[in-house]
């Protein structure tokens, strides 16, 4: 007799049953141990980063099952929104997928499309031979799979933001991600992201994502940059990422460890 399973709950369920905003970290290294490690800490969710990080399907995989067992939700940022790429992540066993370099309504309807299956989609199905449905031992997967994924679009230009209304009223984006980096980019403001014209730019987009009825989250290293997000209504946040933790923390010990000693105290 096989195993029956039931599926962890997705990110829009978490955000939703949440009653506070959610607080996560970007996963970027590909290692599954440093992947786990952030899973313990005590986090609300993980980005794991296919789209600017060394990560492909096989790592996703092995990123997916290290931090399954922990009480962590983790979403997976695709490399674009293409369709055949959408098609595996979720094959793979990723229910929240966030879709990078989203513009305008249509592109968010055609993540939606690539998301569902027929007759609402175009996902290919491949249940039967996939960890996105246990190997279908998820009773009544194909028929329920809108529960059991999530997508998440990221607004992080100038056309997105002036679009994220129609976005986010696309049905079936259960909610919009801004990258204030890429959106000073688009604004001729390139590695000023706190930059007032960028913030502002950022608050409008959460206003009219929020008068639609959907989440709206942010990326933020900075904690009082992160907290001012916050107050102004985001929902989730990213306050930072395994890759920057390292370099800050080796950097830290080379100032401690490597600097010359102070004067008086040498042997």
């Amino acid at each position: 007799m096989p195993i029956r399973l039931t599926l962890p709950p997705t990110f829009r369920d978490r955000i939703e049953a949440a009653g506070r905003p959610l607080a996560g970290m970007w996963v970027c290294t590909g290692s599954p141990v440093v992947a786990e490690i952030c899973a313990g800490g005590g986090l609300d969710w993980l980005l794991i980063d296919g789209e600017h990080s060394p990560i492909g399907l096989e790592t996703t995989t092995a990123l997916l099952q290290a931090v399954a067992p922990y009480p962590v939700t983790p979403v997976v940022r695709a490399p674009s929104g293409d369709p055949v790429v959408l098609k595996q992540l979720l094959d793979l066993g990723a229910q929240n997928v966030l879709v990078p370099m989203v513009d305008t309504a249509d592109q968010a309807h055609d993540a939606v499309r690539a998301v569902r299956y027929p007759p609402r989609g175009i996902r290919g199905v491949g249940s039967a031979l996939s960890r996105g449905a246990r190997w279908n031992r998820v009773p009544d997967y194909l028929a329920d799979a809108d529960r059991h994924v999530s997508l998440f679009v990221q607004v992080e230009s100038v056309t997105g933001v002036e679009n994220a209304a129609r976005i986010a009223g696309v049905d079936g984006v259960d909610g919009v991600f801004v990258g204030p980096s890429d959106l000073a980019a688009s604004m001729g403001l390139l590695g000023q992201q706190t930059h007032p014209a960028v913030t502002a730019a950022v608050h409008r987009t959460f206003e009219v994502v929020r008068e639609v009825g959907k989440p709206v989250g942010v990326n933020a290293f900075d904690p009082a940059v992160a907290q001012a997000y916050l107050d102004a209504g985001a929902s989730f946040v990213l306050v930072g990422a395994d890759v920057a933790l390292l370099a800050r923390g080796a950097e830290a010990l080379a100032d401690r460890w490597t600097a010359d000693p102070p004067a008086g105290t040498a042997g």
